[in-house]
């Protein structure tokens, strides 16, 4: 049974060989023989309690030069075994089948157990999710649903990841408008009556083409030119109104394009930073939607997700501002595709300039300028571009080994 972070189980490992010659296959010997070694230098690392077939030691590899390295780090600390349930918060989060909201729950629940962390949105979850916790049907635009769910669960923090992203958001601006705006208000209501810590992300599309594009400052002109950017300096400016007026604990982080293996892109304008990683794979052929010299803002999800929680955790008092920028990395279309090409030389990239999503991405910031975050809560990333590329090419050739395999 293949799970969606690349490990993998196979009863007595009776088809293991067949695994690694398929892969062997798929690619080059000097590209097979590179990403061997960096997934057995993660296995010995990472070496399991149990003995691990042949197959079980590469898969497990792969998902340790990523994440087994990095659970220790999440937010600096591990998970109070002193503490009892009643110290422990109660997390709802909306939004949570997009890109970010499965992931967060599951570093979650290794935080703070199973059962304190909620997932909810209004489409119906795959199994894998459905059965790794609690998940229920929650509609930010029914104010008396939510205000149940958050009353009947006794929650503490919530993490209100609901949104129309950029490119969707300018083909239907009614729904934006209502989701990312009318939503937020009932998650500010909510969040203020009842005493919660709330977390709205924001997004480098805060910016305009009037703002500092490199790098941009936490503190400038934005005016974005999008309902997406507009809605989220709505949040960031609604959010810190109601912390001032109300004592609310808002804190809001602006992401940048936010790049992951597991999730399909969502409808917005940094997807080609994951679409091209699924092509090169598949088939080795991509087309681009945005000029090959466009520079933005990127983070690897693993970054995103624990920055997230260190942010959640950070005690109030430590907390100059309520929006902070965070970085990593930035790079064009033309950088991404030559990195890609270290792992996969065949790989043949072409431009089809989208209009929209050009000129959205003209707006938007080249680097985000994070010095804030890192002093005042310890932010510090941990894939750069090099690092990013080997485990997305990592992650995404094994998943398709097992699914020809199987």
């Amino acid at each position: 049974m293949f799970h969606p972070y690349g490990f993998i189980t196979i009863t007595g490992c009776l088809k293991e060989f067949q695994v690694i010659f398929s892969f062997f296959q798929f690619t080059s010997k000097r590209g097979f023989m590179m990403l061997v070694v960096q997934l057995l230098k993660g296995a010995a690392k990472h070496a399991g309690s149990r003995p691990q077939c042949s197959v079980e030691r590469l898969f497990t590899a792969a998902r340790g030069i990523s994440s087994s390295s990095r659970q220790s780090s999440a937010s600096g600390r591990s998970q109070c075994s002193a503490c009892t349930d009643t110290d422990l918060p109660k997390v709802l989060i909306t939004g949570g089948l997009g890109q970010l909201g499965v992931g967060l729950a599951k570093m979650l629940r290794r935080r703070i157990g199973k059962t304190n962390v909620i997932l909810s949105d209004i489409r119906k979850p795959p199994n894998h999710v459905y059965h790794n916790g609690p998940f229920i049907f929650s509609d930010i635009l029914d104010y008396k649903n939510l205000r149940e769910i958050v009353v009947n669960n006794n929650i503490s923090w919530l993490v209100h990841y609901s949104a129309v992203l950029s490119a969707v958001g300018e083909n239907n601006v009614a729904l934006a408008k209502e989701v990312n705006i009318t939503g937020l208000h009932n998650i500010l209501d909510i969040a203020t009556e009842h005493g919660l810590r709330v977390f709205v992300p924001s997004t480098i599309g805060a910016f305009g083409p009037s703002s500092p594009r490199d790098p941009t400052p936490e503190l400038c002109v934005q005016r974005p030119r999008t309902i997406y950017g507009v809605s989220k300096v709505h949040a960031e400016l609604m959010g810190e109104y109601y912390h001032h007026r109300y004592g609310l604990d808002f804190r809001c982080l602006r992401y940048p394009g936010i790049i992951s293996a597991d999730s399909q892109p969502g409808g917005g304008t940094t997807d080609y930073a994951v679409q091209i990683f699924h092509a090169a794979v598949k088939t080795g052929q991509f087309e681009c939607n945005l000029r090959g010299d466009t520079r933005l803002p990127m983070m690897y999800i693993d970054d995103c997700l624990r920055a997230t929680l260190e942010f959640l955790e950070a005690p109030a008092e430590t907390l100059v501002n309520r929006t902070y920028n965070i970085n990593a990395m930035s790079f064009t279309p033309h950088d991404l595709t030559q990195e890609i090409q270290k792992f996969l030389p065949d790989l043949k990239v072409t431009y089809n300039v989208d209009p929209v999503r050009q000129a959205i991405a003209d707006g938007w910031p080249m680097a985000l300028e994070d010095s804030a975050a890192r002093r005042d809560w310890g932010w510090k990333h941990e894939y750069d571009l090099p690092e990013l590329v080997q485990t997305m090419v990592t992650h995404i050739t094994m998943g398709n080994q097992v699914a020809q395999a199987y």
